[in-house]
Formats: C-alpha cells, structure tokens, sequence
C-alpha cells in the first residue's frame, strides 16, 4: 500500500499546508511500518515521540499524518504488521513438523531464536507493551492483549492436535499446559533483552518441550 502527500510539511496535515504543493510523493505504509517496529521496540510506546518515529520511518511529521491518525494510529498499526509478519514466517516451520508435539517444539524454537543476540534485546514488541501500556489505556491494552491471546489460541490448537493425533497424552491437560508453555514463550522474550546466548535460549526451549506428556 502506498500513500501520496504533498511534502514537505510539518505538524498536523490541517495546517501548514503549502499552497503550491507541487507533484504528490509517495511512500510505502508496509516499509514505514517496518522502519517503526523497531524503534517501538527500543523505546516503548510512551518514550516514542513522532520525531522519533519520522526519522525510524524516513517521513517528516506531515506525512506521518497523512496517513496515520496520530501515534496511537501508528503503533497499532505496527503491532499488527509485526504480528503478522511474524505469523507468516512461523507458519512454514509449524506445517513442517510431523505432530502437534514437535509444532509446539517448533514454536518454542522460534521464540528462542529470536530471543538472542541484537533480534533479543531489541525485545517483543507484544511483551513490552503488555507491561507499559496496561495501566494508561485501556482500550489499547486491549488491543495488545488480543494479540497475546492469538498466539495463546495458537499453542493450544497445536497442543490438541498433538493430543489428537497421540504425540501429546490424549487426557492431558490442555489449558493448563498452554499456559506454562505460554509464560516460557513470553518469558524467553523478556531474558532475550538481558543479551543470553542462542545456546541458552535454545535449551530452555527445549526443556519446556520436555513437560508436554
């Protein structure tokens, strides 16, 4: 998706207009959005300012909202390009796996490679906003949490089909297991800021695996 704005411009798109404006530019949404995760990531939403955000994102401010509301606009929308984006690249792994136990394996080992080195302590983006957005706003709280409930909805289908198709014990206990693996999960995102190896990361991936029955 792209956006055409009449640049430069500075402030809110109602002001400061330029009445010669000249040939519309464009910009990629999909890209800004990309060049804005991290930054998000790094700083945490309220530390995150549009400056902050324009030159993460190559825009001036206008054409910031040009497209976007205001920073609130900007940060669900990231979220929601992040986590999907990072759906899409597990996919492949979990369609890969041969049983629910080993798709479960699997997406711990995701979380565990993306919880080293400079990808680590960048941080998830879903983890730090859950703890710095719950108590300011609600109602993107809510937002956040739906995203963390996506992937909780997504264990627990891997887990059943592994109860299902007998990797799993058929009369295990299917809410429960989600969320142990689920704090390990979220848990391995939060030791990945404090900089621990790929090794570490990978074994305790590997021993959260061990209690699945």
């Amino acid at each position: 998706m792209t956006v055409s704005y009449n640049g430069p411009m500075t402030g809110h798109p109602s002001k400061n207009r330029p009445r010669n404006a000249g040939r519309p530019r464009e910009f990629d949404v999909d890209t800004a959005l990309d060049r804005a995760v991290r930054v998000f990531r790094q700083r945490g939403y309220h530390a995150t300012s549009i400056s902050d955000l324009g030159a993460a994102m190559q825009l001036t401010p206008g054409s910031i909202y040009k497209a976007f509301a205001d920073k609130r606009a900007v940060f669900v929308a990231t979220l929601d390009r992040y986590t999907t984006q990072r759906r899409q690249i597990m996919a492949p792994l979990l369609a890969a796996a041969p049983n629910g136990r080993e798709k479960v394996r699997a997406m711990l080992q995701f979380y565990a490679q993306a919880a080293h080195g400079e990808e680590g302590r960048d941080g998830c983006l879903v983890v730090g906003s859950v703890v710095e957005i719950s108590t300011f706003d609600a109602d993107l709280a809510a937002h956040v949490v739906s995203t963390l409930q996506g992937s909780e909805a997504l264990l627990r289908g891997l887990i059943e089909e592994g109860m299902a198709d007998g990797s799993i014990a058929a009369d295990a206990d299917a809410h429960t297991l989600t969320l142990a693996l689920l704090s390990v999960l979220e848990g391995l995102r939060v030791l990945g800021k404090c900089g621990r190896n790929q090794a570490e990361m990978l074994a305790a991936a590997d021993a959260a695996a061990a209690i699945l029955p």
